[in-house]
């Protein structure tokens, strides 16, 4: 009689699990964006949504520092910030968008002693890098920009210069990018192992392409795919690059095991249908 009152017991707890025990997630917008008003916010669909908790992390003063604050210093702040999070303590899932995979990948790979991240959602990711500046609110500055875009007053100052890679630019790109070279652990006498192990534990990486993407230049980059050096026509697929081929972050070890989904969804920029939402972001932030 006992233990069926001790099953009944453990039963009713179990159903009666409060939100809060769940794994609470982070959400990183993309530049020329800040964390909205909670109320009708992505951050807010994806809560009612996966019934966990879940936060939009503020780097700086939003729009202003996500076009001006260097990635390496975002990507710090973001570190600083989960490290004070006590609810993220036994892990936390993530979902960026746009340059906010830059911050998020950085917090994934240079946060030494930070809570573990489980599962990583990536949506319209510049993960490869761009051959030009995205979503630029002057054309004019940044043409100006992307001709000199590995000067250092530009790799201060415009944070999207911070991941542009011109394929036919390749020395110039290693020596003075400040952030994408580090964050793929591309420079040949600087590959970093803890960078690749970090990565490489996640549980689950979603990554989302948008099929009419013209934001990201080319929008295979969502995908980790980008233009071989030398060469600014020829497409490689994630599995043609060197990063995957020669496993500098980890990526071909999490394809390998299964961890890595290649999703492609209709739509813009970001323009993600809430029927995918459902389909492909909500199932990464459920559970305990």
């Amino acid at each position: 009689m006992a233990s069926v009152l001790i099953s009944a017991a453990a039963a009713v707890l179990f159903l009666t699990i409060p939100v809060s025990l769940s794994i609470p997630f982070l959400l990183f917008h993309g530049v020329n964006d800040e964390c909205p008003d909670d109320k009708g916010s992505f951050t807010e669909l994806l809560r009612n949504l996966s019934g966990s908790p879940g936060y939009c992390v503020e780097i700086g003063n939003g729009k202003d520092d996500s076009w001006s604050m260097p990635l390496t210093e975002q990507a710090t702040l973001a570190c600083q910030t989960v490290k004070q999070m006590k609810e993220l303590s036994q892990g936390y899932n993530i979902v960026a968008q746009s340059q906010g995979n830059m911050v998020a990948r950085g917090l994934i790979e240079f946060c030494e002693g930070g809570p573990p991240v489980r599962n990583y959602v990536s949506l319209g990711g510049p993960h490869a890098g761009v051959s030009s500046i995205p979503n630029c609110p002057s054309a004019l500055i940044c043409k100006l920009a992307e001709k000199s875009v590995y000067a250092d007053n530009v790799q201060n100052t415009l944070a999207p210069s911070n991941y542009v890679k011109i394929p036919t630019d390749i020395a110039n790109y290693l020596e003075h990018s400040r952030y994408l070279p580090l964050l793929n652990n591309e420079k040949p006498d600087e590959k970093n192992p803890s960078f690749k192990d970090r990565f490489s534990s996640l549980q689950n990486l979603a990554l989302l392409m948008f099929e009419e993407d013209t934001v990201l230049i080319p929008k295979e980059t969502a995908w980790f795919g980008y233009y071989p050096d030398g060469d600014s026509q020829t497409l490689q697929s994630p599995q043609q690059t060197k990063l995957y081929t020669e496993d500098w972050i980890g990526l071909k070890t999490l394809d390998t095991a299964g961890k890595v989904k290649f999703i492609s969804v209709a739509g813009k920029h970001l323009q993600l249908s809430h029927d995918d939402v459902v389909k492909y972001v909500v199932p990464y932030l459920q559970g305990s």
